[in-house]
């Protein structure tokens, strides 16, 4: 009883412990739950349709694109490939998400009609020959089919065809993307009517032509200073063009000042006296040794190529060179390097050979070789290749190999070349036994096609770099110059005097690869979108080799919505249609009233004749070379012989016109090709407005900024 009365007495104390314990579990596991959120928002790459995009998820995405565009021979650089992959993912998103609702899809069995059939653009584009049908051209479905039974069951056995693997499975989602696109584009084609009296009506658009004599006052003619343009005109001529400046998300604006490092003049008169000694030593010392020597960044690998191995300048030249001939140093503009280039050889090679191959496994390079050995007289007595490939675990396909798979390479070792070469020169049928440094093979060569000439050619290739005390010295000079101008006013009036000059970026936006015209820059745009406004920046690295030096000052934040009047842009665009506004009210009373075109010439005006008017097509006016939709219906509307009822107001002048001529063009109605055209016409209008409007529904929010 006694315990109990103490109890009784501390009531109020134990109650606050315990109402603090249990505070501080729930606040814990909310502490908890908010560090996850964070942590899922810090791996977000972005959103589409409410859908949070993984980090590493769109990553190995982009990883799968870039690496099929590359396959396909895009000629982009991987920072446009990665962008294109964005659109092209964000694009996936928007139309499954369309078709989920419609209930359109694609099946397993139109994937492989589409595939049986081999006449799909995206299949023909395949540039691997083996996928190919050689007498039609059509995608092979067999060859393709045979190809991933045999890969699965020796997955991961070869990295070439791991890669090939990937690179078939992407292709055939991208068929199936495809293939559900051109449904949903179908559809809403569809969608997209005509009748007879559009298509009549479109006939006569087309046929019904107009000459007219034409009086105008263009604009340019009054001076701005003879319009008045009040604060009310601007905004009302805003609120008229406010959907144009539209933000689908938050941009910022900076101004910056940027340093490139580039060579010293004793930077460059360094380099090329050891260039020289390069081109020196290339008559007597062999030819890589010179190369590795003289740190070449372009290896010499002994493989004979043709002149795409080169950029154009130095393949001009390695074609006017005769065998063993030096040259250099010789200064490309192209890559801002120093060149000496040595002839070794050249001659007549294919371009294509088409081959196969049977890896000789075993514990040993000398148990490989004894196999191989093995092997090669089974195969010279008359062996079937392929039979004896399937005994050692191998398909013994038929490969075609090209110069430009690997010409362009900096990676091929002396197995490598040794390979390359083998195959350029091994005749038709022809087989070789070749030792390697991981064991031995046979190779045989089955086609040689189109005959071009290859050259063996050293070549010694140093950037014209800055030093490290270039670089030094650039760099002082910049941090000196940010440490003593910390803020936008001190910039702007002091760059020039330390030879710098301020720049600006209006539409920084996170969505962008970098700043616009700035190199490899996001770490400097991540700043960007964690800055406030007036904040200096530190000096950050960006340009394509990090060979740049920027300081920014973020000078405006735009937030998703609409561009405000102030911004310096809208105001200056809203204020030229605004005083165009005027220049019109001024140039219509000008012309009031008039019955001629005499009057309007006396009143000032232009005078031209404009023939072979539609109504299907704007009207371009030759004196003014600017093209005038708005006269194109005045036009059709007034009669032969009329004067038209009232100035027509147009984007370049106030123009009145009497209709001098009209005819009708010889030609056929056709009810249903002119409904087709009228609906087509129409589609095409909307085509893009539709993708916008799709893209605003879709509510993007792009971070990868925060990942590249």
């Amino acid at each position: 009883m006694a315990v109990l009365g103490k109890i009784r007495s501390r009531g109020v104390v134990l109650i606050c412990v315990i109402g603090f314990a249990l505070f501080a579990f729930v606040a814990e596991e909310a502490f908890r739950s908010c560090d996850s959120t964070r942590a899922e928002r810090s791996q977000r790459a972005g959103e589409v349709l409410g859908e949070k995009i993984n980090a590493q998820d769109y990553s190995n995405y982009v990883e799968e694109f870039v690496e099929s565009m590359k396959i396909d021979g895009q000629q982009a650089s991987d920072e446009q490939l990665r962008e294109a992959a964005w659109d092209y993912f964000v694009q996936e998103k928007i139309i499954e998400n369309e078709c989920k609702a419609l209930g359109l899809t694609v099946t397993d069995q139109e994937i492989q009609d589409i595939m049986t059939k081999g006449t799909d653009r995206l299949l023909m584009s395949i540039p691997i020959p083996d996928f190919h049908n050689q007498q039609t051209g059509r995608f092979d479905v067999n060859a393709y089919s045979k190809f991933m039974a045999q890969y699965e069951q020796n997955r991961g056995v070869d990295p070439n065809k791991d890669k090939l693997y990937k690179y078939l499975l992407f292709k055939e989602k991208q068929l199936r993307q495809n293939t559900l696109m051109q449904k949903y584009q179908q559809l809403v084609a569809a969608c997209v009517l005509s009748n007879p009296v559009e298509a009549q009506f479109t006939f006569d658009a087309e046929k019904q032509e107009s000459d007219v004599q034409l009086a105008y006052i263009d604009y340019r003619s009054i001076n701005d200073k003879d319009v008045n343009v009040t604060d009310a005109d601007l905004q009302k001529k805003y609120d008229e063009l406010k959907p144009v400046f539209a933000l689908p998300q938050e941009i910022r604006s900076i101004k910056y000042v940027t340093v490139k490092k580039v060579a010293s003049e004793k930077d460059r008169n360094d380099l090329f006296d050891s260039m020289k000694k390069a081109a020196q030593e290339m008559d007597s010392v062999k030819a890589d040794e010179v190369v590795r020597k003289f740190q070449s960044i372009h290896p010499y690998t002994g493989v004979l190529v043709t002149k795409n191995a080169f950029s154009k300048d130095i393949a001009q030249i390695i074609d006017s060179m005769a065998v063993g001939q030096v040259k250099g140093p010789v200064e490309s503009k192209l890559d801002n390097s120093f060149n000496v280039i040595k002839l070794i050889s050249k001659t007549q090679l294919p371009d294509s050979v088409q081959y196969r191959v049977i890896g000789a496994d075993g514990k040993t390079l000398a148990e490989s070789k004894t196999r191989a050995d093995s092997i090669y007289k089974a195969l010279q007595g008359g062996a079937d290749f392929e039979q004896i490939a399937k005994v050692y675990g191998q398909t013994g396909a038929k490969e075609w190999l090209t110069t430009n798979q690997y010409e362009r390479a900096t990676n091929i070792n002396k197995d490598n070349a040794a390979i390359f070469n083998e195959l350029n020169n091994l005749a038709v049928n022809e087989m070789k036994l070749m030792e390697t440094s991981q064991g031995s093979m046979i190779i045989q060569v089955l086609d040689r096609k189109h005959m071009v000439t290859k050259y063996d050619v050293a070549l010694v290739k140093r950037t014209i770099d800055y030093s490290d005390e270039t670089s030094h010295e650039i760099g002082d000079k910049f941090n000196q110059f940010v440490a003593a101008n910390q803020s936008l006013e001190a910039i702007e009036k002091n760059a020039a005097k330390s030879g710098y000059v301020v720049k600006e970026i209006t539409n920084a936006s996170t969505s962008s690869n970098g700043l616009p015209g700035v190199a490899n820059s996001r770490e400097a745009q991540r700043w960007v979108f964690k800055a406030e406004k007036g904040q200096v920046s530190d000096v950050i690295k960006c340009g394509n080799n990090s060979d740049e030096l920027i300081v920014m000052v973020l000078t405006d934040i735009y937030p998703k919505g609409f561009m405000p009047l102030t911004n310096p842009q809208v105001n200056s665009m809203v204020k030229d249609e605004a005083t165009k506004d005027k220049k019109a009210e001024k140039a219509i009373a000008q012309l009031k009233g008039i019955a001629s075109i005499a009057d309007a010439k006396a009143k000032g005006a232009q005078v031209d004749t404009v023939k072979q008017i539609t109504l299907a097509s704007p009207v371009f006016i030759p004196a003014i070379q600017a093209q005038e939709p708005a006269l194109s219906g005045a036009v059709a509307a007034t009669a032969k012989g009329k004067m038209s009822a009232k100035p027509v107001k147009g984007n370049n002048a106030v123009y009145v016109f009497q209709v001098i001529d009209r005819r009708t063009l010889e030609g056929k109605f056709d009810n249903k090709e002119y409904q087709n055209k009228a609906a087509q016409r129409y589609l095409n209008n909307i085509g893009q407005t539709f993708q916008n409007e799709l893209m605003k529904a879709a509510n993007v929010t792009d971070n990868r900024y925060l990942f590249m």
